[in-house]
């Protein structure tokens, strides 16, 4: 029996109240709502979504999300891309070049599995030992040029370079050119819906314009691919990007709740249906309660703290490994030894890396268990 299929097998049907803490929970009504309402923006705005699973790292989760209407799954890793194909999620597309012959040789071995899997490339060397290895194995890898939007991180110059890239591509024999991906991930956390509309324009109109030109030169570039949750509103209004790489908006955290929405100072365009689950396990101090859910059970890479769900008078801060700190006025608020809170995370991504398992509850009540993989 497998470690999801034990705790299947002792949990289902369970109350949130007898789950062992910290847990990973996902409140399946808010996240249903939040995948349909991405869904039908997009039906809406004429754009396809194609939703990054490096959020989510769940074949479950993603074989939804084609279920209602993604063309696809996002992956950040060869890992990641390995455990959608292995359980026959169509549509992959590798957001991060794929070099070094370990990771050549992986490429080549899923795609052979999945022939419509896509990746990125960035640089001439990398194409042409892509081309090698995909030769040697009779594959046709395809790919679309990682355009960098003044990031510095990866991708090639937007014009001339993304050009010439696209040039030695289309000399080689086992290689196809499909489109291009330009992705602004700082966009997505300006603050002020104006400010990050400003922002995204000026980061993505280099590389959608080198998109436009590459098709008018012939190339055969049907995909422009990009954007995030924090710009889903905006990206689609330029008019030339074909597909949002979606990811946090099923989950959603602090850090794009502190961004501001298009009318509001709080983004609530998504509900926060990730949070982990935890006990009070030291109450010896007036309006001070002490929780298991520290340092390891939340990603701390953002400068601000977690908040504590359907409960903004109660303040989070982290108190080492295992344990988190909750201050409060106890005359408005009442913790108990024992009690269960449930904390919004800052940054859902490296969160759920964190854990093996979703708690999929609805009413309180345990109703799926689903596997997180694509791990090292």
């Amino acid at each position: 029996m497998t470690s999801i299929e034990q705790y299947r097998r002792e949990y289902l049907g369970k109350s949130v109240e007898e789950l062992p803490t910290p847990s990973l929970l996902l409140d399946l009504d808010l996240f249903e709502k939040n995948i349909t309402k991405m869904s039908e923006h997009a039906k809406q705005v004429g754009i396809y979504i194609r939703p990054h699973s490096k959020a989510h790292k769940s074949p479950e989760i993603a074989r939804r999300q084609l279920a209602a209407g993604a063309v696809g799954i996002c992956t950040a890793t060869i890992q990641e891309a390995t455990a959608m194909v292995d359980a026959g999620v169509e549509g992959v597309l590798i957001t991060s070049p794929m070099a070094g012959r370990e990771k050549i040789q992986r490429l080549v071995a899923l795609t052979q599995k999945q022939p419509s899997l896509l990746t990125v490339v960035d640089n001439a060397l990398h194409v042409e030992q892509l081309n090698e290895v995909a030769c040697q194995s009779n594959v046709k890898l395809n790919v679309l040029i990682d355009i960098d939007p003044n990031l510095n991180r990866t991708g090639v110059a937007a014009g001339a370079a993304t050009i010439a890239l696209a040039d030695c591509i289309m000399k080689q024999s086992h290689i196809q050119l499909c489109g291009v991906q330009c992705y602004s991930g700082k966009s997505a956390h300006i603050h002020g819906y104006q400010e990050r509309y400003r922002h995204s324009k000026e980061a993505m109109t280099p590389g959608m314009e080198t998109f436009l030109k590459l098709k008018e030169m012939g190339y055969p570039v049907e995909i422009m691919t990009g954007g995030s949750t924090g710009t889903y509103n905006i990206d689609p209004t330029f008019g030339v990007m074909t597909e949002l790489q979606v990811g946090s908006y099923i989950f959603m955290d602090t850090d794009y709740h502190l961004i501001g929405g298009k009318e509001k100072a709080e983004y609530d365009d998504f509900d926060n249906a990730l949070t982990v689950l935890a006990t009070v396990v030291s109450k010896n101090h007036s309006g001070i309660a002490t929780i298991d859910a520290g340092l390891k059970a939340m990603a701390t890479d953002r400068t601000f703290n977690p908040r504590i769900k359907g409960n903004q008078k109660i303040d989070f801060q982290f108190s080492g490994d295992e344990h988190g700190r909750l201050s409060f006025n106890e005359a408005e608020v009442s913790i108990q030894l024992g009690d269960r809170v449930e904390v919004i995370a800052p940054h859902c991504d490296p969160t759920v890396n964190l854990y093996q398992r979703f708690m999929c509850v609805r009413n309180g009540i345990v109703e799926d268990i689903w596997e997180i993989g694509g791990k090292y």
